[in-house]
């Protein structure tokens, strides 16, 4: 594992052991740790060791520290309205943020895209070898990018997302079209409600995107049917590169 940085974002990025064939990057959510999501590199290494030779895993760290909150080494990509998110979680309101577009997402966005092309001008690979995904707002982040790239990349991976900026999101993207895309929610999920994920899920599929969507039965997390549905997705994209 090496320590990075990257269009001005603290990275955790375990290296292929040989030559480079394909870029995964997966974004943590708000609240979490820069590292939150680095043990995902070894097991997704362990259960598909083509990984291992082949792929460069990058784990960017969100911008925000969220230490003065109290919350210790815990990273944000945006802010969010903490008041709101106590209110729905103790009453069990369905916190619904399709109409949402959040303040700083944009500059998230633009930070991510800047990071992903300083990797594709880098490696030289072809925006098909690259992967995108994140955890909640880690994936919210990844659909936002995803419609901003240069082109329609490998793969994504949505864990735990929901719809927020519904009019822009509506808007035909090209590089949704045929895209591959893993989305898992927990149908007890009180953070992000499971309804507004299957809406998202149609919002995609009706722009083109190939998606495998995985529900569970537990809550805001990414339990081992959302990361089997990964590791099936990074396979069939190294069966396309190869």
């Amino acid at each position: 594992m090496q320590t990075t940085q990257r269009a001005g974002l603290d990275c955790l990025e375990f290296p292929p052991r040989e030559a480079i064939e394909l870029v995964i990057v997966l974004c943590h959510g708000f609240g979490a740790p820069g590292d939150d999501l680095a043990a995902f590199g070894p097991e997704l290494q362990r259960a598909l060791p083509a990984l291992a030779r082949s792929a460069r895993i990058v784990f960017p760290q969100g911008p925000l520290a969220l230490d003065s909150l109290g919350w210790g080494d815990a990273r944000a990509w945006w802010m969010i309205d903490m008041a709101k998110l106590q209110l729905a979680i103790h009453t069990g309101q369905l916190r619904d943020l399709r109409k949402e577009q959040p303040t700083g997402m944009a500059e998230a966005r633009n930070q991510l895209i800047e990071l992903l092309v300083e990797l594709q001008q880098e490696t030289q690979l072809p925006w098909s070898r690259f992967v995108l995904g994140g955890f909640s707002q880690g994936a919210m982040l990844t659909v936002e990018v995803l419609r901003h790239l240069p082109e329609r990349i490998g793969g994504a991976i949505v864990f735990s997302g929901t719809l927020i900026n519904e009019p822009a999101w509506r808007e035909p993207s090209a590089n949704l079209s045929g895209l591959p895309i893993v989305q898992s929610h927990g149908r007890s999920d009180v953070i992000l409600p499971y309804s507004l994920a299957t809406e998202l899920c149609q919002l995609l599929r009706d722009q083109g995107a190939e998606v495998n969507f995985i529900e569970f039965g537990g809550g805001h997390g990414v339990p081992q049917p959302a990361i089997q549905g990964a590791i099936l997705l990074l396979a069939d994209v190294l069966d396309t590169v190869e």
